[in-house]
């Protein structure tokens, strides 16, 4: 039995993973850890340790951390976009070395999803990088898992960016519900 995410009770899934994983909102103290998780993914851009304290204060409705033996192992943070409140951008996804491969990404964006599904959220929003194949691969394994299409388009070009920055492509997800899944 599934616990739906808009509950405090946090969802337990073993599915691909040796141990449970937890996913749960994050709280003020995770920040530290996912800071942590950012700063060792080696692709994320690194935001200041504050910038994570806050996004888990003020945006933990919109984003989830995976826990394993009590321990973040890997984070989602999200918002719902003003102009747009049926969309979720994703900010970032990570999941610590030591426990990628066992579909993780995947697990928290489905769950963050479903929780949002009360709130009318249809589409998921994102960027990507050219040479992000990981992060294709995860969204592009989200749509498959809940039936649904992806697409990109050209965002942000490198000359938008103040530094050395990639050009970030936009990738949607979407329609991200399904009355069949939401009606179990």
């Amino acid at each position: 039995m599934q616990i739906p995410p808009s509950t405090d009770q946090p969802f337990v899934k073993r599915a691909r993973m040796r141990s449970e994983v937890v996913l749960r909102r994050p709280r003020l103290d995770d920040g530290i850890r996912i800071w942590q998780i950012a700063r060792d993914s080696a692709v994320l851009d690194l935001n200041s340790s504050y910038a994570y304290l806050l996004w888990c204060r003020d945006f933990g409705d919109t984003s989830v951390v995976a826990e394993i033996d009590g321990v973040v192992v890997g984070f989602v943070t999200g918002y719902l976009r003003p102009s747009a409140p049926a969309t979720l951008f994703v900010w970032q996804v990570a999941v610590d070395v030591a426990h990628r491969g066992r579909g993780i990404g995947v697990a928290m964006l489905d769950w963050l999803l479903d929780g949002l599904a009360s709130r009318s959220v249809l589409l998921l929003e994102t960027t990507i990088t050219r040479n992000n194949t990981g992060s294709v691969a995860m969204f592009s394994a989200l749509a498959r898992l809940r039936g649904t299409a992806i697409s990109s388009r050209p965002l942000f070009d490198a000359m938008h960016f103040p530094d050395h920055h990639l050009a970030e492509a936009l990738y949607t997800v979407g329609p991200t519900t399904d009355p069949d899944r939401t009606n179990q």
